[in-house]
């Protein structure tokens, strides 16, 4: 059984910071692209960073600057570093795992940025 298990979230002030992680088991976590999404309330889930199994890196614009998306094969964990974060991040955030057009997701993690 797949299971992608998300961490890190929580309630911050604007400006604040924090990191997910998400670790992956029964996969072979060093050959999938690894992502991160969001939704939020009565939007789409859209994609905020993604870094694929050679380390390119890809990013929602309006995060580029303030989010950082890395892995570590060894933990079969991916990261992501979000800063100065800001209301509009509020969400629930999912770690996504692809390889050859099969997908897994995690259960997500709530992300509210309030003050």
């Amino acid at each position: 059984q797949v299971r992608l298990v998300e961490s890190g979230g929580g309630l911050v002030q604007p400006g604040e910071s924090l990191r997910l992680s998400c670790v992956a088991s029964n996969i072979v976590f060093s050959v999938y692209t690894m992502s991160w999404y969001r939704q939020a309330p009565g939007k789409q889930r859209e994609l905020v960073a993604s870094i694929q199994r050679f380390g390119r890196q890809d990013y929602l614009e309006s995060v580029k600057d303030r989010f950082t998306v890395w892995r570590e094969n060894s933990d079969n964990t991916v990261f992501l570093q979000m800063n100065n974060l800001q209301p509009e991040d509020t969400a629930v955030y999912y770690c996504n795992a692809e390889y050859d057009n099969v997908e897994y997701w995690g259960q997500g993690t709530q992300v509210t940025v309030s003050s």
